[in-house]
């Protein structure tokens, strides 16, 4: 999805409508903790001789939430806004 530089939006501080910067703040989904107690108790689970452990069902892949964060041109007031829900790609600024 492709998102413009600058949108007129309203702002909650102003309490009215604004141009707002705009900057993309989607992310990937990160690596799981190395030290969560259900990743060391697969660990000790696979330690050893014996078979491995059952894995997971095989499940679609859900797609990312795109996020732009806005900026208040008059009152430099951040929040974060979620566009178009769950897609695939990620969204990118109009050149």
């Amino acid at each position: 999805m492709i998102v413009p530089k600058t949108m007129n939006v309203y702002c909650p501080k102003c309490r009215k409508r604004t141009d707002h910067k705009v900057k993309v703040t989607t992310t990937k989904i990160k690596p799981g903790r190395t030290l969560a107690l259900g990743t060391r108790r697969h660990k000790r689970k696979l330690a050893g001789y014996h078979g491995k452990v059952k894995g997971k069902a095989k499940v679609k892949k859900q797609g990312i939430r795109n996020k732009i964060m806005l900026e208040c041109k008059a009152c430099k007031y951040k929040f974060e806004r979620v566009i178009s829900g769950r897609m695939k790609k990620k969204a990118e600024l109009k050149k």
